[in-house]
């Protein structure tokens, strides 16, 4: 198979996230807003608790694609429950993201 510029290296795992991934830099189909960043993602924690598995995974998913079809992840702090949240969790969830190995760069963002 022949890998555009932005596909994931040959020999690397694939799935269905990947293969819609693929086809889409294939097609172009977000070419025409001219980003460097084709691919883009994101984790969007509520800081009302401390991360389990489950969000683990999720971080090492969206953050493992978009490094490894050269795009960005953003790190967006869902802010859906404020007398819920507290900034301990929001410093814990950032801890924990960059301990699995992964940066979002100036991609921080609350919502």
């Amino acid at each position: 198979m022949t890998h555009a510029a932005h596909d994931a290296p040959a020999g690397s795992p694939s799935n269905f996230l990947r293969s819609i991934i693929e086809e889409d830099l294939r097609q172009g189909r977000y070419a025409p807003r001219g980003d460097s960043q084709p691919v883009r993602l994101r984790f969007p924690p509520e800081p009302n608790g401390y991360l389990h598995f489950g969000h683990a995974k999720s971080i090492c998913l969206n953050f493992g694609l978009a490094r490894d079809f050269g795009g960005a992840c953003h790190l967006r702090f869902d802010d859906t429950n404020p007398t819920k949240e507290e900034q301990e969790y929001v410093d814990a969830i950032i801890e924990a993201v960059r301990w699995l190995g992964f940066d979002w760069g100036e991609h921080l963002y609350y919502a």
